[in-house]
């Protein structure tokens, strides 16, 4: 099919990508459009508005007006059976995602290792510092990161990206004719003219609309060969996207937090229900992925660099042990003045964040 039979059929009513994508294995090399009315009333059965749509090609003039703003604007089309279409996105557990996509920018969307960074739109300072520093471990792998543009986390990963030289992708919930938000407009243009890119499944003129960002990231999960929580409530959509890539069956991962934070509830939650590895640093994802990471940066040299600035009761304890290799609860209680409740649950803090851990006869000792 040529760009512009693809783009109409992508529009058809009805039509889903898995459906689309059988089609296309039902007919390999076939313009669906050229095919016999009695091919397609097999094919359609009893979707009479599906069928319609194609025999009468009734959005061809809406795919002719998005292919010529497309060609206007640079956007390359990718449909699915294209080679710079992300193989990602092909695979048998990613039949749901788009046949087609939009791509504003010239980054390699089948690049050899990906990352998605996702987390709250409500990010603490500590957050958006993690994820600065999380990202920019990935330097000496050149790891293309994907996010989805939104506040917070997703607006830290694409510029501690850009901050480090690496290719990072946004994956929008609406046209490329539009940014939101619109604060993050100038963030947009320096992902493209940094080689990176904007990508979406939504032609021009798609209004924004808050149903669209769960589909939206299920492109952000499948473009990844993992995905990492920095920060994430109860609910909201960073864990949708977390639960969406373990369902194609990629590596999810969450940084740890403090109990009593909000934004921490929903990636200890992950973690504790073995949902997600625990990351303290970029080479935790690398040693999981069997990705070569430099012996410079091992874990335990990169876990400081991670949690740069434990809150002060955390960091006396932590001191304490560092000095001392380890220490009991009673011994830590008496060293620090604290009763004994306070020295367990900050020292359960430092255990979520492995930034301890306990030896036989409940002794701590630090892990860096």
């Amino acid at each position: 099919m040529e760009k512009l039979e693809q783009i109409a059929l992508s529009m058809v009513p009805g039509l889903g990508p898995t459906a689309c994508r059988k089609l296309l294995e039902a007919y390999p090399g076939e313009n669906i459009f050229a095919l016999p009315p009695s091919e397609l009333r097999l094919a359609f059965g009893n979707h009479r508005a599906t069928l319609e749509a194609i025999l009468g090609r009734t959005t061809h003039a809406r795919a002719e007006q998005e292919l010529e703003w497309a060609q206007k604007n640079r956007v390359r089309v990718l449909f699915c059976t294209d080679p710079d279409y992300p193989d990602r996105l092909n695979r048998e557990d990613t039949q749901d995602c788009p046949v087609v996509l939009y791509a504003l920018g010239q980054a390699d969307l089948n690049a050899g290792r990906s990352l998605a960074v996702v987390g709250t739109r409500r990010a603490t300072p500590q957050g958006r510092d993690i994820t600065d520093t999380l990202v920019g471990q990935f330097k000496p792998l050149g790891t293309l990161i994907v996010s989805g543009l939104a506040y917070g986390i997703d607006t830290a990963s694409h510029s501690a990206a850009l901050t480090c030289g690496l290719p990072t992708v946004a994956v929008l919930g609406h046209g490329l004719d539009r940014i939101y938000p619109s604060s993050n407009r100038n963030l947009a243009g320096r992902i493209v003219e940094n080689g990176g890119a904007l990508v979406t499944e939504y032609p021009m003129g798609t209004a924004i609309n808050p149903r669209y960002f769960p589909a939206r990231n299920r492109i952000i999960a499948a473009l990844a060969d993992a995905t990492v929580v920095v920060e994430a409530s109860e609910k909201g959509g960073a864990l949708i996207t977390a639960a969406i890539a373990a369902g194609y069956h990629r590596e999810v991962f969450a940084v740890p937090g403090r109990l009593s934070d909000t934004y921490s509830r929903g990636t200890n939650n992950l973690i504790a229900t073995q949902r997600a590895q625990l990351v303290r640093s970029a080479a935790d994802v690398a040693d999981s992925m069997g990705w070569p990471f430099p012996d410079s940066t091992g874990s335990s040299a990169c876990q400081t660099e991670l949690f740069p600035s434990l809150p002060p009761d955390a960091r006396l304890l932590y001191d304490l042990l560092r000095k001392n290799g380890s220490l009991t609860i009673d011994e830590l209680s008496v060293r620090s003045g604290w009763p004994m409740p306070k020295v367990a649950g900050t020292l359960f803090d430092l255990e979520m964040q492995r930034m301890v851990r306990v030896l036989p006869g409940r002794r701590y000792e630090p892990l860096s």
